[in-house]
């Protein structure tokens, strides 16, 4: 892919990364006036190409993740007049549906879990609502008939990830953003800053290094592969796998659901994300394998199961994809958002399920940190693990 415009000599902001992160990023910046580029193989095709987009954190609470909800929080509360402005400045649709999420027990081993969840929510002041079995298939006709219960959940949307990144390279273009279909083969670092990016060779790709004020980090579960950076500053990431399967109804008739579902199924979690278009996304396993993209007969097997269990008429839809993608994750499962401990070198990593739903509040802390020197959270920030770089840094949670 050639570069989008032509480019300067130097660059403000260098992106590594070109997903719902990266390119979020750079509209902001480039918005605050800075010349920015965005290095990426194939932008918008990575992982987050992969993603089901759910916008979800009281749905996805957990225990000792009460410091992540807040930021979940924070940045569902932003995306409304996120994907309102998107909309307005890109010409495309931002696929946000606020739809709400219903979760459901499939048997009373799985509806204790979910009342001890619900539980949970409501002493956090999280607002759900508790459905009968009865009141449950009311909100969903196509609920299996032995659904034991459900929480329901208004405030939890989704977005078509799809529509989304096509919208941000719409938007990222339309502003000036240079978009380099190359990848980084090195970060160029003298006396302890970061100077530029060296481009791996490919059409289109500049022999010479992008010099840059600043290198913004964005490169999801390759976050923590970075060369030239000394090991101390690289972030603490490991890939997570998750596999997941497309599917596709009637185009022309509704939606076989008309919100997310959310269930336990044996113990398993899986959801059942419904699109306007007829497309239905089931996923998604949770594998500690490495870099490993591979899809496995055995996973397919398992989510088409325990999603036809939940809702039986995913039996009549087509299969059209499977995919696996790489979550990044941290060793507490907050992201990576400020600097790395390296001058010239920022981080917006580490997301882990939540690079979708995060994506407003992470441009905005990475602008006014790079901006403004507004310190972002101390929740996000890297600093919280630099006293540990020489601990393993890919250990499972």
């Amino acid at each position: 892919m050639q570069p989008s415009r032509n480019t300067a000599d130097t660059f403000d902001a260098v992106v590594l990364g070109g997903g719902v992160i990266g390119l979020s990023v750079a509209w902001r910046l480039r918005q605050r006036g800075l010349s920015v580029a965005v290095v990426d193989p194939d932008p918008g095709h990575g992982t987050s190409w992969v993603a089901a987009g759910m916008l979800a954190p009281v749905s996805e609470v957990a225990y000792g993740e009460e410091r992540l909800l807040g930021l979940n929080i924070d940045s569902a509360r932003l995306w409304p007049s996120f994907a309102a402005e998107l909309e307005e400045l890109s010409g495309e649709p931002s696929g946000l549906w606020e739809c709400g999420t219903l979760v459901v027990a499939s048997d009373p081993g799985d509806r204790a879990e979910l009342e001890a969840l619900m539980a949970f929510q409501n002493e956090l002041g999280l607002g759900s609502q508790w459905l009968s079995s009865r009141e449950s298939r009311n909100a969903e006709p196509l609920l299996a008939p032995g659904i034991r219960g459900a929480i329901l959940v208004d405030q939890d949307h989704q977005v078509d990830n799809r529509v989304l990144i096509a919208a941000l390279l719409a938007v990222v273009r339309r502003s000036g953003v240079v978009l380099y279909g190359c990848a980084a083969s090195e970060i160029e670092i003298s006396e302890e800053r970061a100077l530029g990016v060296l481009l791996a060779p490919g059409p289109g790709c500049p022999k010479k290094a992008l010099p840059a004020g600043t290198i913004v980090v964005s490169a999801g579960a390759w976050s923590s592969q970075l060369k030239g950076v000394p090991e101390r500053f690289l972030p603490h990431i490991r890939p997570v796998k998750g596999q997941l399967l497309r599917l596709l109804g009637n185009p022309e008739q509704a939606p076989v659901l008309g919100r997310t579902v959310r269930a336990q199924v044996n113990g398993r979690h899986i959801y059942i994300v419904p699109r306007l278009t007829g497309e239905v996304v089931v996923g998604a396993t949770s594998e500690e394998m490495g870099f490993d993209t591979s899809i496995r007969a055995g996973a397919v097997r398992t989510l088409l199961d325990d999603a036809s269990r939940v809702v039986p008429a995913v039996d009549d839809l087509k299969l059209v994809e499977s995919l696996a993608g790489l979550r990044p994750g941290t060793p507490d499962n907050r992201p990576l958002i400020g600097p790395s401990g390296l001058d010239g070198l920022v981080l917006a990593t580490g997301h882990g399920r939540n690079g979708i739903l995060l994506a407003p509040l992470t441009a905005q802390l990475v602008a006014g940190w790079i901006c403004d020197s507004s310190e972002p959270p101390k929740d996000t920030s890297p600093s919280r693990f630099f006293a540990t770089r020489h601990e393993a840094r890919l250990e499972p949670r």
